[in-house]
């Protein structure tokens, strides 16, 4: 996904895991545009309805899934995933997070593939 995607209020989800042979993972608001450290790149500043300990993160537009409308961009991103990884899970019958994400210092989400070291 791109970031021009995405504008302030959509709701996403930022998908973890597998539980139940569905896809799940935290939804969030996006608020505004900020600068994604990690990736060097145009990110979205996010906001956990929930709060807790990052009430507020920093994500790529990639790590997310419009949950407030049905786009086709997000639909063909969102059935690829289901096909590739519901199958490894199905018999798991628990919730699995799959580790894809961690929290910098500066609260910017990273996926384990955009991680570097000392961002």
């Amino acid at each position: 996904m791109t970031h021009d995607h995405f504008r302030p209020g959509d709701q996403v989800v930022v998908l973890k895991g597998v539980a139940g042979g569905e896809l799940w993972g935290d939804a969030m608001t996006v608020v505004t545009p900020s600068w994604h450290t990690p990736t060097d790149e145009d990110g979205w500043r996010l906001r956990d309805p929930n709060g807790g300990q990052q009430t507020f993160v920093t994500a790529h537009p990639r790590y997310l899934v419009h949950l407030s409308r049905r786009c086709a961009d997000c639909l063909v991103y969102l059935r690829a995933l289901e096909d590739h990884l519901i199958p490894k899970f199905a018999d798991a019958g628990t919730v699995i997070d799959c580790g894809w994400y961690s929290t910098t210092s500066l609260n910017q989400l990273v996926h384990i593939a955009d991680a570097r070291g000392g961002r």
